[in-house]
């Protein structure tokens, strides 16, 4: 047999698969670097280069069966992605807010999505799918957003992101349901009877429950066991290779067991294959090491996604997606800063999570793929989701640059800003039942964080008296708890650092590494107490000169500190001996004190 490699046959007579590839990473390359240089998400790059590959456009034409194939993968190795990242205990950190606000703010989308394609006369059924297609929004759009305004670990983006995910755990379960309620649902598009009783149809849905059921307690019982040990052993082996194999075969092989066995979509058998593989200690490398490859086909993903879009519904339904993008813009993102108001958060933290909520991705293609092939969605609207979601995630740049503008527009209108910040809320101020001697010559920690928290204990323990102002409400609920005395809000706002009493303090102590936050602070501060000693935390020495400039106190770098207790302890241990008693490592520990 005479190999395809070989000088008799240099080529291969059909080479499909690597011209897709090739075509696809190549055109997204371009397409990527295009949108980076526009200030736009490079995903926009990415479905501009499926659109360009698709047959709705002159030239090129790929392979769809091969591309969607491509794509399936992608959308394992993405959803593995989600479910390594799927902290459950980030989730509860924020989970008054974001359980119910993430199920408000998607009945209420799909309810307006289902409503608005009633009216075009689509059938329930397909409304209902509509709907639902638009309520999600992209996990991967929010944390690229968030990481490039710093934001990530922040109070407002941990909601944020609480917020979606309990959205991609709802979509998770649509996704397993849509398909045994395909038959009753497809009754209801066509119009014709169905020999479907409510009650098989309550045993279909049983049954795919009870299959999902075992899927799901294999994982948490015997998967949680034997992955974390496989990796362990996997790294034992020192090989870099092995341990980026063992990575990608779990995922996929989860993925690809659970449909074939338990018939769980590729999507869900991932997610649950990056949530075990997170109970491994070297989750953090498994991501790390996986991300390339996750990143590679995840753009394949999107170019595929980008070839199922028709232009053509820009011209033939303009109203249409007008409409689609009003639901996905101005009532997600009205929805959501309602509710966030609702349960008394500041005012930066409602207009952020609202911003990160005006877009739709990857769920959105995935449902709205899933509605076409079992036929509750026509290809009409699998193309308006399709464009809605390419304009929106084009806009929501945009759409984060105005949270800043529209704050301030709404603190210029004071009545509007005192109905919307609910001024009447107990914890924005201290309990009336704390002394005034109290909140005098005291330290005010802003934020209670993994930095914050630490700082807050000790000082508790050496019985230095403490105010703590921290944004999330259920941190504030439960310091109060402890005794600890505490006030809800932004301690950029000048209303939070004087419930504070910033003006009777004698530290000032910033444990939250945003600097434009920090700098609002040391003003409010400077101006209420002159003479206040602050404390401030950065991650970046350009931002630490500034703020040591401006602010006149110490500024910590997370690099040096950490840097500076490692020389300390070196320094402290190093070996002493008669015969280098003037060792000059000696001399300088001498010198610092640190005998």
């Amino acid at each position: 047999m005479v190999s395809l490699l070989s000088p008799a046959n240099p080529m291969p007579h059909s080479f499909t698969l690597i011209t897709t590839i090739a075509v696809s990473f190549g055109l997204a390359l371009l397409m990527g670097v295009i949108a980076n240089r526009l200030k736009l998400p490079v995903l926009v790059g990415y479905l501009t280069a499926g659109v360009i590959m698709s047959a709705n456009t002159p030239g090129f034409v790929a392979d769809m069966e091969l591309s969607g194939q491509l794509a399936e993968i992608g959308v394992i190795l993405l959803m593995f992605g989600v479910g390594l990242h799927f902290s459950l205990k980030d989730l509860l950190a924020v989970r008054r807010i974001a359980l119910p606000g993430a199920l408000v703010q998607i009945s209420v989308a799909t309810a307006f999505g289902a409503a608005v394609a009633l009216s075009w006369g689509w059938n329930p059924a397909i409304s209902i799918v509509y709907g639902v297609s638009l309520s999600t929004a992209s996990t991967v759009v929010l944390l690229r957003a968030l990481e490039q305004r710093g934001l990530l670990k922040s109070v407002n983006g941990s909601i944020a992101v609480g917020w979606l995910i309990v959205e991609d755990v709802a979509m998770v379960l649509v996704l397993v349901l849509l398909p045994p309620l395909a038959d009753w649902l497809r009754s209801d598009v066509s119009g014709a009877t169905t020999d479907v009783s409510g009650l098989s149809l309550l045993i279909s849905v049983l049954f795919t429950f009870g299959k999902v059921a075992i899927f799901i307690a294999l994982m948490l019982v015997v998967g949680r066991r034997v992955f974390p040990k496989l990796l362990w052993y996997v790294a034992s082996t020192n090989s870099n290779e092995l341990f980026i194999l063992s990575v990608i075969a779990v995922a996929i092989g989860i993925a690809y067991g659970s449909a074939m066995l338990f018939g769980v979509s590729f999507a869900l058998g991932a997610f649950f294959a990056g949530m075990v593989m997170r109970e491994s200690d070297l989750s953090h490398r498994a991501a790390h090491e996986s991300l390339p490859l996750r990143d590679a086909f995840s753009v394949l993903f999107f170019v595929s996604v980008g070839m199922l879009f028709d232009p053509d519904v820009l011209l033939e339904q303009p109203l249409h997606l007008v409409a689609t993008l009003g639901i996905i813009i101005i009532v997600k993102s009205l929805a959501a800063f309602l509710l966030v108001l609702a349960f008394r958060y500041p005012l930066n933290t409602a207009l952020t999570v609202s911003a990160s909520l005006a877009q739709i991705g990857e769920f959105s293609f995935i449902l709205a793929g899933l509605g076409v092939s079992l036929g509750l969605l026509p290809v009409e609207a699998q193309s308006l989701i399709l464009a809605a979601a390419f304009i929106s995630i084009t806009l929501n740049p945009l759409i984060f640059k105005l949270v800043e503008p529209a704050q301030a527009w709404i603190r210029s209108r004071s009545g509007v800003a005192r109905i919307l910040e609910r001024s009447d809320d107990p914890l924005a101020e201290l309990p009336t039942t704390v002394t005034s001697s109290y909140v005098t010559n005291h330290v005010v920690l802003v934020g209670y964080g993994r930095v914050g928290g630490h700082i807050g204990e000790t000082l508790r323990k050496e019985g230095v008296p403490l105010v703590v102002a921290e944004q999330n409400r259920e941190t504030v609920e439960g310091l109060r708890k402890r005794g600890i005395h505490a006030v809800a809000g932004d301690a950029a706002e000048p209303a939070v650092l004087i419930q504070a009493h910033i003006a009777r303090a004698a530290m000032l102590v910033i444990a939250v590494p945003d600097t434009l936050r920090a700098r609002r602070m040391i003003e409010t501060a400077r101006i209420l107490n002159p003479s206040v000693g602050i404390i401030v935390r950065t991650h970046n020495e350009e931002e630490a000169t500034l703020l040591r400039k401006e602010s006149g106190g110490m500024v910590f770098l997370g690099e040096h500190e950490l840097a500076f207790s490692m020389v300390r302890h070196v320094l402290a241990n190093f070996p002493k001996t008669d015969m280098d008693a003037e060792h000059p490592v000696h001399e300088h520990i001498k010198r610092q004190g640190l005998t």
